[in-house]
């Protein structure tokens, strides 16, 4: 298994509701804990079910359901009183002596997305514990997990510029406001609680974005539009800087299938497993077999996944990649890996000491190291399922790269 700085590998599952994404992860976690792992299961998917695939009773604290498995299911209500309820009761506070309702400033106290960051936390505490080898994480549906994963670096980039300002005018607008109002102001409590919460978004980001930490793994079934939701979160993923490193086809039925419906269904799937070998690769591609009754509970679970992974070590980095990478040398180049990525879906800016990469409906701002910052984008090409910019000092013939499907750089733009 790859060390990692806090010693604890992320193996975070993913699919289209309804490809047995949760029934993965449980089972992967089982294997690895019999396998003398000290694993912690938790769900980051608001439809809880992993107490229904493991038949226990599951909560917010972590319960061990077999030697060396401890799973929960997090209420975000809970964790986010605990991590935003300084903030939280200052904004209510405010929203009262605006004349707010308290049911309503209640409410507008949580902002949108907040209680999913929770979840994101709910890791980082889990992998800080030094308690676990291993931390699975069962993620909601694809559409969900782009959303979630993308928050803390969407929140990052908002807390980098707004916050340290916030506390300067904080330091100086509060002893004025003091005297001049009665509306609430932030005391040094509740900004040291702002602080820390985003001090601990700051962490999470890193420990998911670190591929020697962190792997995704995306759950599907041998189905055309499955697959196809399959490579589309490949692609958004690898913008935000997660690394997938593995596909696990489900629910494939075995060869010698009885009956001519079961045969004429695995005759259908055969074409959707060989397509996706071909277009995920270079990930390793996992069957699943359809199981007759579907596993539940531990020992059911466990089965399953070993026949599934085999020899393979579900914990292990099984693809070596860098989602983003720097390239120094004459043209110094920014690498982003965007696999099935296609031109059109794809506008490249510099605005400020920022590369702005829109893909389709989602955007990342990628902070330029200080060696790009005075630099312009000489070019902007997808080669091999990867965005090139190369920087350069100014000059009238930006260089071709062989064999590349060139991206035009877009007009500046704030994201």
């Amino acid at each position: 298994m790859t060390a990692t700085a806090t010693g604890t590998r992320i193996v975070v599952f993913t699919g289209k509701g309804g490809v047995g994404k949760t029934t993965t992860a449980a089972a992967t976690a089982a294997l690895l804990a019999g396998s003398g792992r000290r694993v912690a299961l938790t769900s980051a998917d608001p439809a809880h079910s992993l107490a229904d695939v493991l038949d226990v009773e599951l909560g917010t604290e972590l319960v061990e359901v077999a030697p060396n498995l401890r799973v929960q299911q997090v209420d975000a209500r809970r964790r986010l009183e605990e991590h935003w309820g300084e903030v939280r009761d200052w904004m209510v506070e405010v929203l009262d002596w605006a004349g707010v309702r308290s049911v309503e400033a209640e409410e507008l106290a949580v902002l949108p997305g907040l209680d999913d960051v929770v979840a994101l936390l709910e890791i980082e505490s889990l992998c800080r514990s030094g308690e676990h080898d291993v931390v699975v994480v069962d993620c909601g549906p694809t559409a969900e997990t782009v959303r979630l994963l993308s928050l803390p670096d969407l929140l990052g980039w908002y807390a980098e510029r707004c916050f340290p300002v916030t506390r300067r005018l904080h330091r100086i607008v509060r002893p004025v406001l003091g005297r001049l109002t009665s509306v609430p102001v932030a005391d040094d409590r509740v900004l040291a609680s702002g602080a820390d919460f985003l001090d601990r978004l700051e962490s999470v980001r890193a420990l998911l974005a670190d591929p020697a930490t962190t792997s995704v793994r995306l759950v599907v079934q041998p189905e055309r539009v499955v697959l196809a939701e399959a490579r589309r979160t490949w692609t958004s993923l690898s913008l935000f800087g997660y690394s997938v490193d593995a596909v696990v086809v489900n629910r494939v039925l075995p060869e010698g299938a009885d009956g001519s419906f079961l045969e004429r269904s695995r005759a259908a799937q055969e074409p959707h497993l060989r397509a996706a070998e071909a277009d995920f690769a270079p990930l390793p591609v996992l069957v699943a077999e359809a199981h007759p009754v579907g596993p539940i509970g531990v020992g059911a679970l466990a089965e399953v996944a070993r026949l599934t992974w085999g020899e393979v070590d579900p914990a292990a980095r099984l693809v070596e990649g860098r989602p983003l990478r720097f390239e120094d040398g004459a043209e110094p180049t920014l690498v982003v890996e965007l696999p099935l990525a296609e031109r059109g879906q794809l506008d490249v800016a510099v605005v400020g000491d920022e590369l702005v990469v829109t893909l389709g409906a989602l955007r990342r701002c990628l902070p330029l190291p200080s060696a790009l910052r005075r630099r312009e984008v000489a070019a902007a090409s997808l080669v091999d399922g990867e965005l090139r910019v190369v920087f350069s000092v100014p000059a009238t013939d930006p260089p071709d790269v062989p064999g590349a499907d060139p991206v035009r750089p877009a007009g500046s733009g704030r994201p």
